[in-house]
């Protein structure tokens, strides 16, 4: 099922030896850009004349009713209950260490500047609804905006026939037990449509607010509607495909590596599964492992697409140093190590999105329960961007004071500068005030 590349590459052959799924975003922008225009001109009516078309049902209401939330959340299955509750705790937890500590620095006497962060006021979060439910994402997308101390959250999700035009109640009930009254019952483009311009009835009564920034992850066309409207708000990513590195020497479980390729595998029919090893024993067992299990999983058909595509494949090299050397050029959003020194290698990793230690430290633990967050950077962008965090949420800002005494140490400089430039009056805003 997935393809044995027994080579010895360079970190330059990388892009060659193992091209990622092809995702264009240019080729489904003439199909985006009328449902933005649409959306920002006729709000909640062609909000659900949208739905209607792409889902199939209208939402009996745009804003899920708060009765609908109590509902959810009271008929959700007890286990799911506990586990997301364990979730949100460990989230908590590891996302309050995130925060950064402001800082006061005085260059000199009368002199002084405050490092301070602050919250983005109003945050759209989008939970996608497709092949699979997502509350473990609206935990990963709320629990830092929430510790970054964001004042104003609201959730979109796809309304779902089999629910009456909801989105799915589980997603409700972990919206619910977040403290989430605000939740829209809108998918697709049109969701990000919604949060950038905001959404109107026919009276004109502003039912869904803009925000100031879009954060979630989404199909090819939530992605190309994030890019759109880019500058109109803030965007966290253009999530892409799911991938998953495992970076394995001979002491690795075969039936382990071949578990976790699967798991990613389920996830979508572009998503890359990647063994990178020094060892030919393991790269056949893994392969003779992958197809055992693949074909007892109820998603036979997806993981079978996954594991064939160009962008899956098992990768011998020379040595773990040429591993790791494959790993950074890579940049996987998930990058797993099972080797005979886990640490020593991690510390040699730069580009990955998360890094998941040892044989009991699968991805799909840091997709539920880790208290790590599961929205990464893929595509290659684990290279000059993170993960999403409480950082996402704040903006640094600076405040500055200078005195008279602070001001008059460096008003010659800052007048040497201004001519220096050829802006003469930022050099007499100075001056001025010692006259």
């Amino acid at each position: 099922m997935l393809t044995l590349k027994d080579l010895r590459v360079s970190t330059a052959d990388v892009s060659t030896v193992l091209p990622r799924a092809e995702q264009d975003i240019s080729a489904t922008v003439e199909t985006v850009a009328p449902i933005l225009e649409k959306v920002r001109r006729g709000g909640v009516e062609a909000l659900t004349e949208l739905s209607e078309t792409f889902d199939g049902v209208r939402p009996p209401s745009l804003r899920v009713p708060q009765w609908k939330l109590e509902e959810s959340l009271a008929h959700l299955d007890a286990q799911v209950r506990e586990a997301l509750e364990t979730l949100i705790e460990r989230a908590r937890e590891v996302h309050s260490a995130q925060l950064p500590a402001a800082s006061v620095v005085s260059p000199g006497p009368d002199a002084r500047i405050t490092n301070r962060w602050v919250p983005i006021e109003r945050v759209g979060l989008y939970v996608p609804g497709g092949q699979a439910v997502y509350p473990s994402s609206v935990v990963m997308n709320v629990v830092p905006a929430q510790v970054a101390g964001v004042s104003s959250l609201a959730v979109a999700s796809p309304p779902q026939k089999d629910f009456g035009g909801y989105p799915h109640p589980t997603v409700l009930a972990a919206a619910h037990l977040l403290g989430i009254e605000e939740v829209y019952a809108v998918g697709g483009a049109q969701a990000v449509a919604m949060f950038a311009y905001g959404a109107r009835d026919a009276a004109g009564h502003q039912v869904c607010p803009p925000v100031k920034l879009i954060t979630g992850p989404g199909n090819i066309f939530v992605a190309t509607a994030k890019r759109a409207v880019q500058g109109v708000v803030g965007i966290d990513a253009e999530a892409g495909p799911t991938e998953i590195m495992v970076l394995a020497d001979d002491s690795a479980d075969p039936s382990l590596v071949a578990a976790d390729l699967i798991s990613q595998a389920e996830h979508d029919e572009l998503a890359a599964a990647v063994l990178v090893t020094d060892s030919m024993t393991l790269a056949e067992r893994v392969l003779t492992a992958v197809d055992e299990q693949a074909a007892q999983t109820p998603h036979v058909d997806r993981v079978k697409q996954s594991l064939t595509g160009s962008q899956s494949a098992v990768l011998v090299v020379d040595s773990l140093d040429v591993a790791v050397e494959v790993a950074n050029a890579y940049g996987a959003e998930h990058l797993e190590i099972m080797t005979g020194d886990d640490v020593a290698l991690s510390d040699r990793i730069h580009n990955a999105g998360a890094v998941f230690l040892g044989s009991y430290t699968p991805v799909s633990l840091g997709d539920y329960c880790a208290g790590s967050n599961h929205v990464l950077p893929t595509g290659g962008a684990s290279a000059y961007s993170s993960g999403l965090n409480v950082t996402s949420f704040l903006r640094s800002q600076q405040v500055i004071r200078y005195g008279r005494e602070g001001l008059g140490q460096v008003a010659r400089h800052v007048s040497a500068l201004a001519a220096a430039e050829g802006l003469p009056a930022h050099g007499e805003a100075v001056e001025v005030r010692f006259r």
